[in-house]
């Protein structure tokens, strides 16, 4: 077994690794909800959630990063070591927006 020739030690590496791979299943489970959840959202509201698909794309490519670093394709561990991936913009439906209320009329008699 050779060492690892940059970086860190392939024992703490492995660490890391089974440390992330825990991580893996509780974000997998995360992502199970978060599908449920925007399903439900979009067969009551005809449209999907904005922030569901928001947090959905982060956590998707976070759990991508998390694949990347197991499987020795970058030395970048994902978070909290490295920045929350930003979501992208969605590719699918549009998002369901609730308009804003209207300004309530304001009353203009003097209060006493």
């Amino acid at each position: 077994m050779s060492d690892h020739s940059k970086g860190e030690p392939i024992g703490l590496r492995l660490v890391w690794m089974l440390l992330f791979l825990f991580v893996w299943q509780l974000a997998e489970l995360l992502l199970a909800g978060v599908v449920l959840l925007q399903l439900s959202y979009r067969l009551i509201y005809g449209a999907p959630n904005a922030g569901l698909l928001s947090f959905g794309d982060s956590l998707s490519q976070y759990l991508a990063q998390i694949g990347r670093f197991g499987t020795f394709n970058t030395e970048t561990k994902p978070w909290p070591f490295a920045d929350w991936p930003a979501a992208r913009p969605a590719q699918g439906e549009a998002a369901h927006r609730v308009p804003p209320a209207p300004h309530p009329v304001r009353d203009e008699e003097p209060k006493l």
